[in-house]
């Protein structure tokens, strides 16, 4: 689980939002937009015929949306001051696919299906194809009618360590095992060149072989946006390979692998459940998805549906 890694990676940071909404429903668009889910998987599926990393990039989306203020579609708003230009969202993307899938909308049912839940219907049905599971996906959501960038400082960033995200996610609503399911990114350059701010110092808990490979992969002074598989064997397939790697000391990403490196954590006996059955971390991860997605919403006359989800009506 590589590309899909980047994914798993993020739910385990996701999983803190517990609280349901219950203004949302799975059925929110069964009159007025019926095919609003076959509409944005018909596009998510020719899209991927343009790009193999569409899907986990989409599910990075709704992540980063959610953890600002909420799922309110505010991270798509354009702006020289919009959170999509803060330091945490530089690296994302994906954003032209909403566009297309917000057109297809609009032109089957205009001025219906927000963006917001655009985002949220879109992460579903990536990881759906990208072979992992699949849950009903609670709609309903309307757009922000601004834009929030002072607040992507609750974007996790890889550098925290476990008991803050940890701390972060229960803030949200998100538990232990939200966590793990939804876990995420940070930057690999410090663990391969500057672990602790020690220069030369590789992280101890790497796996050797794995670090000569990634060192390999990301020269020091090389490119440090460049691409790697969290999981070199299935990257674009949604598996729990990827708690297999964090077994075998093979964490791509330095919080990760502190999920099962941290002596006496809860998340250690998680992860050990997730890589012995696919099915149990499918189920979990399904679950911490739609607790993500609950997080402080919009709905009733609260904002609005955009015609552009790149900017306000």
């Amino acid at each position: 689980m590589s590309s899909f890694q980047m994914i798993t990676t993020l739910f385990l940071l996701a999983m803190m939002v517990g609280t349901s909404n219950s203004q949302l429903s799975a059925t929110y668009y069964a009159k007025t937009c019926p095919n609003a889910s076959s509409i944005v998987r018909s596009v998510l599926q020719q899209a991927e015929q343009n790009d193999i990393w569409i899907f986990p990039k989409l599910v990075r989306l709704h992540f980063h949306d959610c953890f600002v203020h909420g799922c309110d579609a505010s991270l798509l708003l354009n702006g020289t001051d919009s959170e999509k230009t803060a330091t945490p969202n530089l690296s994302t993307d994906g954003y032209a696919v909403i566009d297309d899938i917000k057109t297809a909308l609009e032109k089957a049912c205009p001025r219906v299906v927000s963006c917001a839940d655009i985002l949220a219907l879109a992460a579903q049905i990536s990881v759906s194809l990208g072979g992992g599971p699949t849950w009903k996906v609670p709609l309903g959501r309307r757009d922000s009618q601004t834009t929030h960038r002072e607040g992507t400082g609750t974007i996790p960033t890889g550098h925290e360590s476990l008991a803050n995200i940890a701390t972060l996610f229960k803030s949200m609503g998100l538990d232990s095992t939200d966590l793990v399911a939804l876990s995420g990114l940070d930057v690999l350059m410090d663990r391969l060149y500057n672990f602790n701010n020690v220069s030369g110092k590789i992280d101890p808990i790497l796996n050797g072989t794995y670090a000569k490979t990634l060192g390999q992969l990301c020269p020091k002074g090389g490119d440090v946006t460049s691409l790697i598989d969290l999981d070199e064997q299935t990257s674009l397939t949604f598996n729990n390979k990827y708690f297999l790697n964090l077994q075998n000391r093979r964490g791509l990403l330095q919080t990760d692998q502190e999920l099962f490196s941290t002596k006496g954590a809860e998340t250690v006996a998680i992860v050990n459940r997730f890589a012995s059955s696919q099915s149990q971390f499918f189920n979990s991860f399904a679950k911490a998805m739609i607790k993500m997605g609950n997080i402080n919403p919009l709905t009733g006359t609260n904002g609005e549906i955009r015609l552009d989800c790149r900017k306000i009506n």
